[in-house]
């Protein structure tokens, strides 16, 4: 399957990825739960915990891919569309196989010939066009165009079938059980049937249709003795709640609702619709949901998050501090959970919290140095507190995130000048302001002045 505001109005995180359209969404529980879901495979594969991690993106199709690196994709679409937590990690486990099989940078040898193959058709046709025939010229160029397409997806499907295989390998040595691998493609096949299969061209394709897929697996799972090894019942509760609460954070809140009415007192449907009405601006129904939750578990630390965030997003900084302290502590120092805390500090505009902030958001950073809303906190609460250096430090950091080479390299030159030489900060600010330097050198048009 291939294909910065943070803290947007819930503790679920929404930012921009520079490097592509769509948008990340990051959530401490939900990452949790892909690290715990993921890791047997990622270790069947031959890879490490460490490096390897799993991504959600904010989009509504039934996708995941892996893009370089070694981060598995995952569509929030996907999430809403999968029945249990297996057949997530059957697709999770096919992604694996693309990044231990090095898939990404194949595609380059893959899309190779089809280049030549486009090539000589662009010069064969222009001259046709040039002598005169401009019928066959365009011939030319459509035929080229066709032929190139087609040897480029024969390419990815090779890949695919490639992954498939490895997916159910890794399911296999790490005894999980390939049912939702299986059952999953069956959904995929479903859709395949509503469109019409005589109405797909299996050659116009990037994968191999959805039947195939399952003719080819199924013997190498079924055969595995994982085939009949019981899901996790913890994990599939973690997933049914982490379902919940992303329909009530991405979908339409009269969606949430009518899935979730008032009458479902169930913890997924308070979960829901606590997003739904934190979402929709209305604070007093959102905190009913959240009490509602904290009375199911008074330690959940993913409860007292949602508290504290409906109470800080409210204008309650104050009150939101217990509940988020709490949450941080229990859900073992979760560098999203602490980012929410270290800005609950802040806001509450109490000099006498801001020496915990830098201290809460510095841990956050140290565990997650990828989260900008964290690097913002940070410099804000330096700003604060008069240590302009960091200030700028922090600044830097998140400008080189957003890809914002001159405003990284101006701050981190800044940020020089007042550190102490050769400190740890220091060489960091330093590294900044070299590596953005690079970049507008090697870029100068990128940076060109408007």
């Amino acid at each position: 399957m291939k294909r910065i505001l943070a803290g947007l109005t819930a503790a679920l995180l929404l930012w921009a990825q520079p490097a592509a359209a769509q948008s990340i969404l990051r959530d401490a529980e939900t990452e949790a739960m892909f690290n715990d879901m993921s890791r047997p495979l990622i270790l069947a594969a031959g890879l490490s915990p460490r490096n390897v991690r799993v991504v959600l993106i904010n989009d509504d199709s039934i996708n995941a891919f892996v893009a370089g690196g070694q981060v598995v994709y995952v569509h929030s679409g996907l999430i809403q569309a999968a029945d249990n937590a297996n057949q997530v990690q059957g697709v999770i486990a096919h992604e694996l196989g693309h990044i231990a099989d090095g898939h990404v940078v194949l595609q380059d040898a893959g899309a190779k010939p089809a280049m030549g193959i486009s090539i000589v058709s662009m010069v064969l046709g222009l001259a046709a066009i040039a002598a005169g025939a401009g019928d066959a010229g365009i011939g030319i160029l459509q035929a080229g165009q066709q032929a190139a397409m087609g040897k480029f997806l024969a390419f990815t499907r090779v890949q695919e079938s490639s992954a498939d295989a490895a997916g159910a390998r890794y399911l296999n040595a790490s005894g999980i059980t390939g049912k939702g691998m299986i059952s999953f493609f069956k959904k995929l096949q479903n859709q395949e049937y509503a469109y019409g299969v005589k109405n797909i061209d299996p050659y116009a394709q990037s994968h191999p249709l959805s039947g195939a897929r399952i003719a080819n697996l199924t013997h190498d799972l079924e055969s595995a003795p994982s085939w009949n090894t019981k899901l996790d019942p913890a994990l599939e509760e973690r997933f049914k709640r982490v379902k919940a609460k992303l329909l009530g954070f991405v979908s339409d809140p009269k969606t949430t609702l009518n899935v979730f009415p008032d009458t479902d007192q169930s913890v997924y449907a308070h979960y829901a619709r606590a997003y739904a009405w934190h979402k929709s601006g209305y604070p007093e129904k959102a905190d009913a949901e959240a009490a509602a939750l904290i009375k199911a578990d008074p330690h959940d630390p993913y409860f007292l998050e949602i508290k504290g965030q409906i109470l800080l997003e409210a204008g309650k900084p104050v009150e939101a501090l217990e509940p988020l302290r709490d949450a941080t502590r229990r859900s073992d120092n979760s560098p999203l959970i602490a980012t929410t805390f270290g800005h609950a500090l802040i806001a509450t505009e109490n000099k006498a919290n801001y020496p915990e902030a830098v201290t809460v958001l510095r841990g956050a950073i140290a565990r997650d140095d990828q989260n900008p809303f964290a690097w913002f906190q940070l410099g804000t609460v330096y700003e604060l507190t008069g240590d302009q250096p960091r200030a700028l430090l922090a600044n830097a950091e998140t400008a080189s995130m957003r890809g914002d080479s001159p405003t990284a390299a101006y701050s981190a030159r800044g940020a020089m000048a007042g550190l102490p030489p050769n400190s740890i900060d220091w060489i960091r600010a330093q590294d900044i302001a070299m590596t953005a330097q690079n970049d507008i050198e090697e870029n100068p048009k990128k940076f060109k002045r408007r």
